[in-house]
């Protein structure tokens, strides 16, 4: 049997003496602004699978063709929904990955 080793909250992780948190550039900025949004996007695309956002209705509405690029369609909405301001995901995600980057 495995033991696992309890990690106390009050714990930080181990640091150099001496050493900060280095500020972030404005382009470091974008790039992680740009990954929250694009991970929202993938995000809501996988919802809009599951709640059957462009599956065919019945035989005649666009054969084979229609399914094979339905997910291309699907991630394309997903990704005007997260630009036009999603549903606040990325924000979360954008905060989270600011923490880890300053721990």
């Amino acid at each position: 049997m495995t033991e696992f080793l309890p990690i106390r909250p009050d714990v930080k992780p181990a640091t150099v003496k001496g050493a900060e948190p280095r500020a972030l550039s404005d382009a470091q900025r974008v790039k992680a602004r740009h990954a929250a949004q694009r991970l929202e996007a993938t995000f809501l695309a996988e919802m809009l699978k599951a709640a059957g956002f462009g599956e065919q209705e019945n035989s005649f509405s666009g054969g084979v063709g229609e399914d094979q690029f339905a997910s291309l369609h699907r991630q394309a909405v997903a990704d005007k929904i997260a630009q036009a301001g999603g549903i606040g995901l990325a924000e979360h995600f954008l905060r989270s990955m600011m923490e880890a980057k300053n721990d």
